[in-house]
């Protein structure tokens, strides 16, 4: 059996098929990522960057080639299997934090979980567990407007661990946030690789978040140009970096 929890073999995705306009956005990629590692894809706009993050996070289908995530094959799902993936396999952070407006914190950690079939009582016991984690406990009853962005995307990296995701996708998760609230959002993923082993696929373009990863990936006009292997600092720092950024 694979040790990846990501296989990806001559990945093609083409769009308007069959028109004057028909365009071929990736060019057979070729990704295979181990369980528990924490790895950056990054390149230019136009790149294939969103594409092959939207074929990775079961969003699109490839047009050609075979994606496996977690010993499944996504490739040929139809709706709504990617949808059940989706809910169960991947959790997703955005660099816009997607929380709904007139739910708490609390509320939005459970309704992965609402979707899943979870019982009240589990659905509660798990999202105060898990906002305790990522530091924002003391908000479980404050509703998004009444948070920084720090606290949302706190509250976010919660929400995607819900349904115990196989891995989470981050695309650009500081790009909203200032420097500082940043680097504690970076922090808090090296906590969740460290200690709970979390599969991460960080997308970015942003180097200096890509050079915190155990591999970078960059990608081109449609193709992987280079893969870089980095020497993993597993960021000691996280747990003294979100005690003193509790309130960011």
């Amino acid at each position: 059996m694979s040790s990846n929890i990501i296989d990806m073999n001559g990945i093609i995705k083409r769009f308007y098929i069959g028109t004057p306009n028909e365009l071929q956005v990736l060019n057979g990629i070729d990704l295979h990522v181990k369980n528990g590692e924490f790895i950056s894809i990054v390149g230019q706009s136009g790149s294939g960057k969103s594409t092959l993050m939207n074929i990775i996070g079961a969003l699109d289908r490839p047009t050609e080639g075979e994606y496996v995530l977690n010993g499944r094959l996504i490739s040929s799902m139809n709706d709504n299997e990617l949808s059940a993936i989706r809910n169960r396999e991947i959790g997703f952070v955005f660099q816009t934090f997607n929380l709904v407006p007139r739910s708490t914190a609390l509320m939005n950690v459970e309704l992965p979980m609402l979707y899943a079939g979870l019982p009240a009582k589990e659905r509660l016991r798990r999202s105060i567990g898990l906002l305790e984690l990522v530091g924002v406990d003391d908000r479980l009853k404050h509703k998004p407007n009444e948070l920084s962005g720090g606290q949302k995307q706190r509250v976010a990296i919660a929400r995607a661990m819900a349904n115990d995701p196989a891995i989470i996708l981050a695309d650009e998760p500081t790009g909203a946030l200032d420097t500082t609230t940043g680097r504690m959002v970076m922090d808090l993923f090296h906590k969740l690789h460290r200690e709970k082993g979390m599969t991460i696929v960080l997308i970015t373009h942003n180097p200096e978040l890509a050079q915190e990863t155990q591999r970078i990936i960059t990608l081109s006009d449609g193709n992987i140009i280079d893969e870089e292997r980095l020497e993993y600092m597993k960021g000691a720092e996280s747990d003294r970096c979100l005690r003193q950024n509790k309130g960011a």
